[in-house]
């Protein structure tokens, strides 16, 4: 009887400070109204590098650290990607950036989800939309989040890891206005 009351309460602790972990994230998320961060990019292989500002909902500016002067701007609607001798432009609903940069609905995802012990320092959350798998990472300690990973109808993996982070800094509205084609 003591060993099986012993098993009770030690299952009991471990979800207790298992719902805390998320709740903790929960509640740090829901009051970002922005972010910032430098960030590192492996899309299949290749790794690039860059700072980007996210502005919930939606909204995102990223400079990569390249000579062609890459840049990927969203509005909320459109996703454009630019560099010295090229323009790509998306509807944001067809990338896998449209869910990431929806915090409301990642917040709703979350609540839903069960979490995931990566290591002992990540927490992480995995779900499909729209036929893309995604897995966001979160820190244990600072219930920030701390990258995402990707994997796209095409079966190409985009594993983004965010560094430097800084909440709700006051911004310039038009770094996220769509650059035009040259």
């Amino acid at each position: 009887m003591k060993k099986l009351l012993f098993v009770l309460i030690y299952f009991s602790i471990i979800y207790s400070v298992s719902a805390s972990v998320k709740e903790n994230i929960i509640e740090k998320f829901t009051n970002i109204e922005n972010v910032s961060f430098d960030f590192e990019q492996n899309i299949n292989g290749k790794i690039e590098n860059g700072n980007c500002v996210v502005e919930y909902p939606k909204k995102i500016y990223c400079k990569y650290n390249l000579s062609n002067q890459k840049v990927l701007v969203a509005d909320g609607k459109s996703l454009v990607i630019k560099t010295l001798s090229s323009y790509y432009f998306y509807p944001l609903e067809k990338t896998p950036l449209d869910t990431i940069l929806d915090k409301d609905y990642l917040l709703k995802k979350i609540a839903n989800l069960d979490q995931r012990n990566v290591d002992e320092d990540f927490i992480n959350f995995n779900f499909v939309e729209n036929e893309n798998e995604i897995n966001l990472f979160f820190d244990k300690k600072t219930y920030n989040l701390i990258g995402w990973q990707t994997i796209d109808v095409y079966q190409n993996v985009s594993i983004t890891y965010l560094s430097s982070i800084k909440r709700n800094q006051k911004l310039k509205k038009e770094i996220f206005k769509l650059p035009q084609q040259n």
